[in-house]
């Protein structure tokens, strides 16, 4: 999806443009531009509400600057996307089948490759980003950093694990990062909402039960926000290996290592985070 915003006067054309810049929307950008351009106007185009762009919209952007187009707020991501290299590989140059072959054209600086590796894998990264942040700015904003961090890591890639798997390490980290720098609450204890037992070992809220049962009047997209509700509503620390965990899938050394804790650290905070997400989800069902 694409937004233009056009602000006009006597001799100069502002073209505010939002959303993603691609191949099915890239021609609106071009047509408002050749039209203001063929007027005699100088033309800006701002592009910090742009959050993605494929190899048609780096092309037409590229070829906009060539004509004297201003580009205005670009983020790191499209400064990266939009960088002229000197150091040019051609396309089946040295090329090799799978992830080899884009990874010695990255390292090669081939100025085509970084576009390539966005197309191939940007769709999955930015899922990933969607599923730990809930948010579609933030996940715009974490996959646009891990591309970046990705493109000036690529020589310490190894090759030990599958290209995909090695973005998506990326892309949880500087998702993980976003979560840390938003800083929506200070963190707070959950013992409040794990299980409470009584003097005799039993569980002290067994006659509160749960509201959410078979019959409950929520549709599957009802039920998934709910939930993202409640898991937003856990203490950063436990929500972050919960989404790991359970979202991501990560086994648990991985998760640990990705946190920077013991595995032992990372059992307990899952099993606590299950235990809290289990009780705010009762709680929200029980209330509707």
């Amino acid at each position: 999806m694409l937004r233009v915003t056009t602000s006009l006067n006597d001799e100069l054309a502002e073209l505010r443009v939002e959303g993603e810049l691609t191949q099915s929307t890239a021609h609106e950008v071009e047509r408002l531009c050749g039209t203001y351009l063929g007027e005699g106007r100088r033309l800006v185009l701002r592009l910090g509400g742009a959050t993605f762009a494929d190899v048609t919209g780096v092309k037409l952007l590229r070829e906009l600057r060539g004509r004297g187009v201003m580009l205005t707020e670009c983020s790191s991501f499209f400064t990266e996307l939009l960088r002229e290299r000197s150091h040019h590989l051609p396309i089946g140059a040295g090329e090799r089948p799978g992830d080899a072959g884009l990874v010695a054209r990255l390292r090669a600086r081939d100025e085509e490759a970084f576009e390539t590796m966005v197309r191939q894998y940007g769709g999955q990264m930015l899922a990933t980003a969607r599923r730990l942040l809930g948010n579609e700015h933030d996940a715009h904003d974490a996959v646009q950093q891990a591309f970046i961090s990705a493109f000036k890591a690529i020589d310490s890639f190894n090759g030990d694990a599958r290209l995909s798997t090695w973005l998506h390490r990326i892309v949880v980290n500087a998702a993980l990062m976003q979560m840390r720098s938003r800083r929506r609450r200070p963190e707070t204890s959950i013992d409040d909402l794990l299980p409470q037992f009584d003097d005799q070992g039993r569980w002290a809220d067994q006659s509160q039960g749960s509201g959410w049962t078979d019959e409950h009047p929520m549709d599957r997209r009802q039920t998934r926000q709910m939930v993202r509700r409640c898991i937003d509503e856990l203490p950063e620390a436990y929500r972050s290996v919960l989404l790991l965990r359970d979202l991501e899938e990560l086994d648990t050394l991985e998760v640990a290592q990705t946190l920077g804790i013991t595995p032992n650290a990372t059992k307990v905070r899952l099993h606590r985070a299950r235990q809290a997400l289990k009780t705010l989800i009762e709680r929200e069902s029980y209330a509707q």
